[in-house]
């Protein structure tokens, strides 16, 4: 063997250690933060199982002395936690098709269309994302109040609908859909509301599937706003009713931690199904 050949094997087998070094590197770091992000999520579930003082009981204590699903069974069979739990289902389905229907139009005319003052609106339909929610809860809270929407499930679904991250988002995506096909689609003569329909909508399904969840785990995660306009009973959110559950039932923190955990559930259910299309809205979706 030359005096060349070693070299190269030699540097060869120093690429590959370093080649190994990185990969560890990277899956430590991938699980470091796995575990960082899981671990509040299964101590969570875990405190389900636990009786009354167990949960915050000191030392800390990850796994229950005694597994004892009776907290999941009684915050399941609560007529009041179902009733949170469908109707805040309910709302998120239908503040979920709004948010997809209103953003998606606004922001195909935000890209493709041309009318006075675009650039203007374009500016305004945005400005809110930079504006925090808190500073505009009160007079919010004034205009619905006004306009009589208090305790009902309006007030719950339409002040949230047109979303300026989302209609960015959206916008985003339909720049990068090439303009050679909406021009071929005009000279046969389609109209802009086929285009977007059987153009750009066929296209969406990805970027829709990541818009849809955002929208869908806002409304579900809403906490304040239900509290500030909603107190019929009926219309109680899932995160109101967790929120004041603490008040009510006094120190029962494992049946209040098997309560969240039901009311995680539907949310990770649907992260899990869609996660290949998140994956690929977030990818497919670059700022242009």
């Amino acid at each position: 063997m030359t005096d060349q050949t070693v070299v190269a094997e030699k540097s060869r087998y120093r690429g590959l250690r370093r080649g190994d070094r990185n990969r560890l590197v990277k899956y430590f770091l991938l699980a470091l933060i796995s575990l960082t992000v899981l671990f509040p999520l299964a101590w969570m579930v875990m405190a389900g199982f636990k009786g009354k003082t167990e949960v915050l009981s000191s030392p800390f204590q990850f796994f229950p002395e005694i597994w004892n699903p009776q907290n999941y069974i009684d915050i399941a069979q609560d007529p009041e936690f179902a009733q949170a739990m469908f109707i805040t289902f309910v709302g998120a389905v239908i503040f979920t098709v709004l948010s997809l229907a209103v953003n998606s139009m606004a922001a195909y005319a935000l890209a493709r269309l041309e009318f006075s003052f675009k650039r203007f609106w374009w500016v305004f339909c945005i400005l809110p994302m930079f504006i925090p929610t808190m500073a505009i809860l009160l007079t919010s809270f004034m205009v619905v109040s006004g306009l009589g929407m208090l305790d009902t499930l309006a007030v719950l679904i339409i002040p949230g609908v047109a979303s300026s991250i989302h209609m960015f988002f959206l916008r985003q995506f339909y720049l990068n859909i090439p303009i050679a096909v909406e021009e071929a689609a005009l000279i046969d003569g389609a109209t802009r509301w086929q285009i977007f329909t059987k153009i750009f909508l066929p296209q969406s399904a990805a970027v829709f599937v990541v818009v849809g969840i955002g929208s869908y785990m806002a409304y579900w995660n809403a906490y304040v706003w239900p509290i500030l306009t909603v107190s019929n009973p009926d219309l109680i959110q899932i995160m109101q009713f967790l929120g004041t559950f603490r008040s009510n039932r006094g120190n029962e923190w494992g049946l209040l931690m098997a309560g969240s955990t039901l009311a995680a559930l539907p949310t990770i259910a649907l992260v899990l199904f869609f996660q290949r299309y998140i994956v690929d809205g977030v990818r497919i979706s670059g700022i242009k």
